[in-house]
């Protein structure tokens, strides 16, 4: 694994606004160490969510038994069953009763490629076409790392899913635009990738 900085990150780095948390996300390494394998990617596409404002947030509404984990402190995994077909996975922010996640959209394989094609293809990659079509997506995401209902409410700090810290992605290579399949609160720019990564979902 070429990792420049294998420190992982605090609890200290996930408690503060949702925004800059979503920007400083991207070029981080997503760590899945549950098993034989080390699965690792690099985060390349996120878009941030926050129930005081923003009607697409699953908090808008208040607090529910699915949402719950948002309204916590910064520092853990937040996942959930859409369209009765795919899991997604996000980072809490903030601190207690702010309900601010980040969506983890896109990342590019790191290590555990191998397994990650098994989990989404039932086979090792022929080619690199497939090998772009892997992790380009929240939902590609979650099958190629194995997320599903038993990570909800991991902790990012001390769990079997973590982050590690890298150099931060300079301001010009990041791309702001608004988020994808969501049909309120639709003019909020809150969707960041890594310009010309071709691991985004949607250029």
């Amino acid at each position: 694994m070429n990792i420049s900085n294998p420190k992982k990150l605090n609890r200290s780095f996930y408690k503060r606004d949702v925004l800059t948390v979503a920007h400083e996300l991207l070029g981080k390494i997503l760590i899945k160490a549950d098993g034989p394998e080390i699965l690792a990617g690099k985060i390349v596409e996120v878009e941030a969510y926050d129930g005081s404002v923003d009607e697409a947030a699953h908090t808008f509404q208040g607090k529910t038994k699915r949402n719950e984990i948002m309204f916590g402190n910064g520092g853990y995994f937040y996942v959930y069953f859409t369209y009765g077909a795919h899991f997604c996975c996000n980072i809490v922010t903030g601190t207690e009763g702010h309900g601010t996640a980040v969506l983890i959209r896109g990342v590019e394989p790191v290590e555990g490629v191998e397994r990650m094609s098994f989990n989404r293809f039932g086979k090792n990659l022929l080619n690199e076409a497939e090998k772009h079509k892997l992790t380009n997506g929240p939902g590609k995401v979650c099958q190629a790392f194995g997320i599903n209902r038993e990570y909800y409410g991991e902790d990012l700090i001390n769990g079997r899913i973590y982050l590690l810290n890298q150099r931060r992605i300079p301001a010009d290579r990041i791309v702001k635009t608004t988020r994808i399949g969501i049909k309120k609160s639709t003019e909020l720019d809150w969707r960041f990738y890594i310009k010309d990564n071709p691991f985004v979902s949607r250029k």
